[in-house]
């Protein structure tokens, strides 16, 4: 019955701003964020943490508002996914400006698959789903499942709707090896905090720990890793730059190479969430261990 009742609640909502057209919807973000952030605080107190962190030489005033510039922008975020299935094709690619999308269709090209990797920030749905209409190739998305089965599945409809198919996390590595073997494209975000006893890398200046599966898959198949982190501008549009992560020059022993190759992507993720940190996803205990 919750679920159910939550699943009502949601799909009422991305209606009720179907018929405020999404213009105006984003507008009432400030207010969401407002909701939020100050009269029903979410992990206000973990990103808050997050951000002293990242940011030790911010005083608390600067990191309480970059803070609520982090519920702001996830706001934003919340309220376009809500709206996506009501955006049609043109919209969406006029949303996400993919700058150099000839960089995955030339890799693409070369017959060893494909893995794109991308983070919780600006809107990575529209990211994902825009990148795969303008470079007319279908993705396999590596997503995790939601603690509620009915949001999960309207998710994911929005997610397929033009082509791109869903991959559940826990399925994934064995699924995506596979989607590789066949020369297609991998699509993931990859900023999650892996198991206790993982790998760690450098973040922020503190060992995070981390999912290797990318640079185990890059490895496996031979597959290039690709970035792209949608970043938000004005009038609500984004603006995607694709960035290859190098896998050459890399240790002899195994295991230090998939050390090295998720460095490298964690490294530019942290260059790219400095430049702007409000539109990272903070909420999640990234530092826990």
């Amino acid at each position: 019955m919750k679920n159910r009742l939550e699943y009502i609640a949601f799909v009422s909502f991305s209606y009720l701003l179907r018929i405020l057209g999404l213009e105006v919807s984003r507008r009432v973000a400030p207010l969401l964020a407002f909701i939020f952030f100050y009269l029903i605080p979410i992990r206000k107190k973990v990103v808050l943490e997050n951000l002293q962190i990242a940011f030790p030489k911010n005083d608390k005033a600067a990191n309480k508002k970059l803070a609520f510039g982090t519920y702001s922008s996830f706001a934003i975020t919340l309220v376009e996914i809500l709206y996506l299935p009501f955006l049609d094709k043109n919209k969406l690619i006029e949303t996400v400006n993919c700058i150099n999308p000839a960089l995955i269709i030339e890799r693409f090209n070369e017959g060893k698959g494909l893995i794109l990797l991308s983070s919780h920030f600006g809107n990575w749905e529209y990211g994902a789903i825009s990148t795969s209409v303008q470079t007319h190739l279908p993705f396999s998305v590596v997503v995790k499942p939601l603690r509620n089965p009915l949001v999960y599945e309207w998710m994911n409809k929005g997610r397929t709707k033009f082509g791109n198919e869903v991959v559940p996390l826990g399925i994934s590595i064995r699924k995506t090896y596979q989607t590789l073997k066949e020369k297609k494209v991998v699509a993931m975000v990859a900023d999650q905090r892996g198991p206790k006893e993982g790998v760690k890398v450098d973040f922020f200046g503190r060992k995070v720990s981390i999912y290797t599966g990318p640079a185990a898959l890059a490895l496996k198949t031979g597959a290039p890793i690709i970035c792209g982190i949608p970043i938000r501008t004005e009038n609500y549009k984004y603006k995607l730059l694709f960035v290859e992560i190098p896998v050459d020059n890399l240790p002899d022993n195994e295991e230090d190479k998939i050390l090295e190759i998720s460095q490298r992507y964690t490294s530019y993720l942290e260059q790219v969430i400095r430049e702007h940190p409000e539109q990272w996803l903070w909420m999640h205990k990234r530092w826990k261990y």
